[in-house]
């Protein structure tokens, strides 16, 4: 078998040392968007998405967890005892932050990855990648990368849990657009995700795709800073975690469609391709908060 599932559990975690700074947090922030009002992109900057992008004023999106250390656990993780496979055949099916404290504007950190989980979907595998990040006043963040793995299942093993999340049946209590940039998959890029479907034509179509897509990371980050913008008062440290399950592509230039529902302590996020009749991006979305 391409995947052992109990030499994959039983292998010693992957350790390594991280650092980032004002730069790779603004860096981060202008790969979603940031800097420009989102209803009025071609005025001056936002007094508002300052936070996001002057060093005097910044504080840090949740998601920056995503791309902090480039993507340590998920290419270590691939590469660990047990796993084979062809990464052809793999995808990135979801994604959760739990998050212990407010991430810092400057950081050094201990970074352990591990996989935390291998479950049987049958035709294919989900090994669930997990990260645990700490600094000298300890525990900072907690980070699960879903990876489906074509091909890869009828092994017998444990189907896992349901992580859908029931859509409220009323309307959503707010809906906002968010246009995706020409240029903006080219920008994201340099925080540290270098595949090449995401920039190269060539590239993209020799994967299936008229063009280059968005990363799915993006979009999962662009919804965040939406929910924090509209629905937290803008306050990053009310974010205490953040899931979600990639439900499609979208291309640069296109529009976000964010549906969003309040409820206790959490908001219900549902995301679309508004260009293309609403196609799904981001489904079982959830931000839990205080």
């Amino acid at each position: 078998m391409p995947i052992d599932a109990a030499k994959a559990l039983a292998a010693e975690p992957r350790k390594g040392n991280i650092a980032w700074d004002h730069k790779d947090i603004q860096l981060y922030h202008l790969g979603l968007g940031a800097g420009t009002s989102p209803n009025n992109p071609g005025a001056a900057t936002d007094p508002d998405e300052l936070r996001y992008t002057l060093e005097s004023k910044l504080h840090v999106l949740p998601s920056f967890a995503t791309v902090a250390g480039a993507g340590m656990a998920m290419m270590g993780g691939l590469a660990a005892p047990g796993i084979e496979v062809n990464l052809a055949h793999v995808l990135h099916g979801g994604q959760s932050i739990e998050l212990h404290r407010p991430i810092p504007v400057k950081g050094e950190a201990a970074s352990t990855a591990k996989v935390a989980a291998i479950y049987d979907k049958g035709k294919a595998a989900v090994i669930v990648l997990r990260t645990e990040v700490a600094d000298a006043d300890g525990p900072l963040w907690t980070s699960d990368a879903s990876i489906f793995v074509r091909g890869e299942g009828g092994f017998g093993g444990d189907r896992g849990p349901s992580v859908a999340a029931e859509q409220p049946e009323r309307a959503p209590d707010r809906v906002e657009e968010r246009r995706i940039r020409e240029e903006q998959a080219l920008l994201y890029r340099l925080s540290g995700d270098w595949n090449p479907l995401h920039a190269d034509p060539e590239f993209a179509k020799l994967a299936g795709f008229d063009q280059p897509i968005l990363h799915g990371l993006c979009s999962y980050g662009m919804t965040l800073k939406t929910v924090v913008d509209t629905l937290l008062d803008g306050d990053v440290s009310r974010v205490r975690a953040y899931r979600t399950r990639f439900a499609g592509i979208v291309f640069p230039g296109e529009t976000l469609r964010i549906r969003m529902w309040r409820e206790p302590g959490r908001v219900l996020v549902t995301v679309s391709a508004a260009d293309r009749d609403d196609a799904p991006v981001l489904a079982d979305t959830v931000v839990e908060h205080g």
